[in-house]
């Protein structure tokens, strides 16, 4: 069986060569990293106990703009207001669905694959979006990005970079297929 999402029996399979499970898990652990939130000392009780967010501001960084943005781009206060009601939430469900699929790794590597649940399904889906949106945003990708990628010499860092992402583009492509079909 080549790698790849795949479905046997009914079910999905993730078949992984050791290299490919290696650059994922390194992704991964990077998303799980920049997800991470430090939260502030001083946080009022109340809001630590109904999980309401500190941060009415869009991020700095493009990525977590990109993961996180802004409900109204029209309106700040009721952007930030959204913003400190919701992500928090949204930002421990991103966590929750990427370390699933992290957890997925190991199994999907053994010479029969990973039997994925519906739920790793769609962890998988959801974190192979916040992967390409993540990355796509750091490469700052286009609409021309495979010209782009065609006039880069063979040895440049960013055509490696680029199809990594190409790479995760057809893997979310081949579960959606799957998964509708």
């Amino acid at each position: 069986m080549r790698p790849g999402f795949h479905r046997s029996r009914g079910r999905v399979v993730l078949r992984l060569r050791p290299g490919e499970a290696a650059v994922l898990g390194s992704l991964l652990h990077e998303l799980l990293d920049l997800l991470a939130e430090p939260e502030p000392t001083d946080r009022d009780p109340l809001e630590a106990l109904v999980g309401i967010g500190t941060h009415t501001d869009p991020p700095d960084d493009p990525v977590l703009a990109r993961l996180f943005p802004s409900a109204y781009a029209d309106d700040a206060v009721a952007a930030g207001e959204f913003r400190r009601y919701t992500e928090p939430e949204l930002r421990g469900a991103k966590r929750a669905q990427a370390g699933t699929a992290l957890g997925t790794l190991p199994r999907a590597v053994a010479d029969r694959g990973a039997t994925l649940s519906r739920a790793e399904c769609s962890s998988w889906l959801l974190t192979l979006n916040d992967l390409r949106l993540a990355l796509g945003t750091r490469l700052d990708v286009s609409e021309d990005w495979v010209a782009e990628y065609e006039a880069l010499p063979q040895d440049a860092p960013a055509r490696l970079a680029l199809e990594v992402y190409d790479w995760l583009a057809w893997l979310q492509g081949t579960l959606i297929e799957l998964l509708s079909g």
